[in-house]
C-alpha cells in the first residue's frame, strides 16, 4: 500500500501543479556560459502524464506517457516526428524508462495494479515485444541511473523516504549507500561517476558525485536552487536545470554558482522540472507546463 500511495501522491501533486505537463525538445548551443535556444517542439502533446524523458541516441527519445489511462513506455523519433508504444501493454504502468548502456533492452519501473513496484527489463525487438524480466526481486526501485549494463545507482523506497543503493543486476548484490536521497540520478558523461541528490537539513536538494569504479567515495558539488529537484549534465563539468521558465547553468570550473542562461517564457512554457541533454550535447528535453 505504501508503494501505491507513493506514486499516487506524486501523480496527484503533478496533476494539481502542472495541468498541461508535456515534453519539449529544444536545440541549443552554449558558448562562454551563454545559451542560444531554437526550434522548440512539443513531442508528447497529450492529455495526462508525460514525463521522464531519456535520449536513446541523438534521434530518439523514450519517456513515460499516458495511453488509454495507463502509463506506457513511449518513443519519439525526432527525424520522422512519430510516436509509438515501445512495448506491449502490461497489467501495470511503467515509469523512468532508460535504455541499457550497450543493449537494446529498456529498463523501467513497473507499478502493478496490486501495488507491487519493481524494476524490469523490456525487450524491444519486433518479435519479442511482450517479453519482460524482473531485474531485482525484492528492491522497490523508484528512480535509477545505469552506470553500466550490470550496475545501477537507485533511490529505493524506505520508511517514508528514499534511500540510495548501488545494485548489481547480474549478481543481485545490493549495497545500501546513504539515506534520504532524491529522484535526480545521472551517469556523468565521459566519466566513471554518477551524480545523485540528497535532502539537506533545510529540506533543499544537494548534488553529490560518487565514483563507483575507483573508490566509491562521494563528494559535494552544489546545492540546487530552493524548490528544485532535478538536474542533468551537459558534459562532465557543467550542470543544467530548469526553474519556472528559465534554464540555469552551474560550471564546476567557473563561478561555481547557478547562472541563468535561457528563458523559454516566450514559448508560453513554465514550471520546468525534469530535464536531460542528448548525447551529442545539442538538444535539451524538458518537462514543463505548456500553453493553456
Amino acid at each position: 500500500m505504501k508503494i501505491l500511495l507513493f506514486f499516487l501522491l506524486c501523480a496527484l501533486n503533478t496533476s494539481i501543479a502542472q495541468p498541461n505537463l508535456d515534453i519539449y525538445v529544444i536545440d541549443f548551443t552554449l558558448t562562454d556560459e551563454q545559451m542560444n535556444i531554437t526550434n522548440l517542439e512539443n513531442i508528447s502533446n497529450n492529455i495526462g502524464y508525460d514525463s521522464q524523458p531519456s535520449f536513446i541516441n541523438n534521434k530518439k527519445i523514450i519517456y513515460a506517457g499516458t495511453q488509454d489511462k495507463q502509463t506506457e513506455i513511449m518513443m519519439y523519433n525526432l527525424e520522422t516526428h512519430q510516436t509509438n508504444t515501445l512495448h506491449a501493454t502490461t497489467l501495470g504502468s511503467e515509469y523512468s524508462p532508460q535504455q541499457f548502456p550497450t543493449s537494446n533492452q529498456i529498463a523501467a519501473v513497473r507499478l502493478d495494479t496490486n501495488g507491487l513496484q519493481r524494476l524490469y527489463a523490456y525487450s524491444t525487438t519486433a518479435n519479442n515485444k511482450e517479453s519482460s524480466t524482473r531485474l531485482l526481486d525484492n528492491l522497490e526501485v523508484a528512480y535509477f541511473a545505469f552506470h553500466d549494463n550490470d550496475r545501477i545507482v537507485a533511490s529505493v523506497l524506505g520508511a517514508n523516504q528514499l534511500n540510495l543503493v548501488i545494485a548489481n543486476l547480474k549478481t543481485k548484490e545490493v549495497m545500501s549507500y546513504i539515506k534520504n536521497s532524491g529522484r535526480s540520478i545521472h551517469n556523468i558523461p565521459e566519466s566513471s561517476s554518477v551524480s545523485y541528490t540528497l535532502t539537506n537539513e533545510d529540506k533543499n536538494m544537494e548534488v553529490y558525485i560518487v565514483d563507483i569504479d575507483i573508490s566509491g567515495d562521494s563528494f559535494f558539488v552544489c546545492q540546487l536552487p530552493v524548490g528544485v529537484q532535478d538536474h542533468c549534465w551537459i558534459n562532465n563539468t557543467q550542470l543544467l536545470l530548469g526553474s519556472g521558465s528559465k534554464l540555469y547553468l552551474y560550471d564546476m570550473f567557473g563561478a561555481q554558482q547557478w547562472k541563468e542562461v535561457a528563458d523559454v517564457s516566450g514559448y508560453n512554457i513554465s514550471e520546468i522540472n525534469r530535464i536531460t541533454v542528448s548525447p551529442d550535447g545539442k538538444k535539451i528535453a524538458l518537462v514543463a507546463n505548456g500553453p493553456q
